[in-house]
């Protein structure tokens, strides 16, 4: 679930897209909004629902935090009731799980390395200031926005790293944006049970996450017709490490685009889960019965396994796709040679022989590059971060409180702002031009004394 904020407010003022499609109901789809907005509350009404029939619903919600303020700049207090009701009543804390997200939405493999952190305890301490820090402590797994990963080593490496380092247990991978370590792609059994994505920097650092696969498909119809349900109950126990385990089949979509989540998702989600409570009554003790399927969130799904004896250990290693080639591009340079600009000269011999070879990241979005032709935001970008880091880093490490000043904020806001992926998803024009916008106002904050 995501809506960006814009500069296109009263006398240009920052407000959720959501808050402009009501504005303007007559342009495009704005129309929708407010189904849309129902779309980000309509789960307090379908979990109870489920509950009071006898069912045991799972679900796993990914807000943008630019979203979360959204709701907040309209005084949409109902959207906000409905979800405080499904991540603090205790009634629901087990059918209900939060992922955390980049508070800007931004496109990991293309965001500066020192903003991924930036970005994730933004999105931390919206969450805590709306839900609370014990609500929190139960936000384990991460969603990165377009499902994105970094592939190149440092930033991949940097992106596990601040993930620890910010208490995440496990990182939710598109499939086909993964490897194994001899560079072929996931077995359709491996990408049912869990990994470990394995993150080495270009110095020979490593860094380990559990990875949970988010299986290929049309993403929108697959989660709007509850399709990964259908499959699960198709599927046999795998093996892992001389056990026998349950299969996850893990899917995510856009919560509110399209008709199929929009207008489908409702009836087929109570539809897929009366399913299962029929064929399974007593699902909740049945997790793992030979034959029964039954929802299950990530976390829930990893604290199973850890109680029949798994480690993360045990989990097949992975890397980011691509990155087997450059590694033997690499050693064929030299057994000496390694460092930030070994790794770069064997990006550049890649890209020689095969133009196809990127190092730019993969996500679900692969027909659609987040770098190329948007020089005119990711060079603004990069001087942003750049500046922003030049001025304040020095003082904050000499006075951490540096970061609740005015000056911070306002300079931090519009750097996480302005590295949104909407304004790399609907190519030139109005998108850029916010873009664009969004950097002057940063720029202007950073001069400000």
């Amino acid at each position: 679930m995501h809506q960006p904020t814009i500069p296109a407010g009263a006398d240009g003022q920052l407000i959720s897209h959501l808050q402009w499609m009501f504005e303007h109901p007559g342009e495009g789809d704005n129309h929708n909004a407010e189904p849309f907005a129902h779309c980000y509350q309509r789960l307090a009404d379908l979990l109870p629902q489920l509950l009071a029939e006898g069912c045991d619903p799972r679900i796993m919600l990914d807000y943008s935090g630019t979203l979360l303020w959204g709701f907040e700049q309209m005084g949409r207090h109902d959207i906000l009731d409905a979800l405080r009701f499904l991540t603090c009543d205790i009634r629901l804390q087990q059918h209900v799980e939060w992922l955390g997200s980049f508070w800007g939405h931004a496109v990991a493999p293309s965001t500066p390395i020192p903003d991924l952190k930036l970005q994730l305890l933004a999105w931390q301490q919206h969450f805590a200031s709306l839900f609370g820090s014990t609500a929190l402590q139960r936000v384990q797994g991460f969603s990165p926005p377009e499902m994105a990963l970094p592939n190149h080593p440092d930033t991949l490496f940097a992106l596990v790293t601040a993930l620890l380092e910010c208490g995440y247990r496990w990182l939710l991978v598109q499939e086909h944006s993964v490897e194994n370590p001899d560079g072929t792609p996931l077995s359709r059994e491996q990408a049912l049970v869990p990994n470990r994505l394995v993150a080495r920097s270009s110095s020979g650092a490593v860094a380990t996450i559990t990875a949970l696969v988010k299986t290929q498909g049309s993403d929108t119809k697959l989660v709007g017709q509850m399709q990964p349900c259908y499959e699960a109950l198709g599927l046999g126990r795998q093996p892992l490490a001389g056990r026998s385990i349950p299969p996850l089949v893990t899917q995510i979509a856009d919560g509110e685009n399209g008709g199929v989540m929009m207008n489908e998702f409702p009836a087929a989600f109570l539809q897929a889960h009366r399913r299962l409570a029929a064929a399974s009554p007593d699902g909740a003790d049945a997790v793992g019965g030979t034959g029964e399927t039954v929802a299950l969130n990530g976390s829930e799904y990893l604290d199973l396994l850890e109680a029949d004896g798994l480690t993360p250990a045990d989990y097949p290693a992975i890397q980011a796709v691509g990155q087997h080639r450059l590694w033997q591009q690499q050693a064929a340079s030299g057994a000496s040679a390694s460092g930030p600009a070994a790794v770069e000269a064997a990006i550049a011999a890649l890209q020689a022989h095969d133009p196809g070879f990127s190092m730019a990241g993969a996500s679900w979005t692969n027909n659609l590059s987040w770098v190329e032709g948007y020089a005119n935001v990711l060079e603004p970008m990069q001087q942003l971060s750049a500046a922003f880091h030049q001025r304040f880093d020095p003082l904050v490490a000499a006075d951490p409180a540096v970061t609740r000043s005015a000056a911070y904020q306002e300079a931090l806001l519009h750097l996480l702002l302005l590295e949104t992926s909407c304004f790399r998803y609907w190519g030139q024009g109005t998108w850029t031009d916010h873009a664009r916008e969004l950097y002057r106002r940063g720029e202007a904050a950073l001069r400000s004394p």
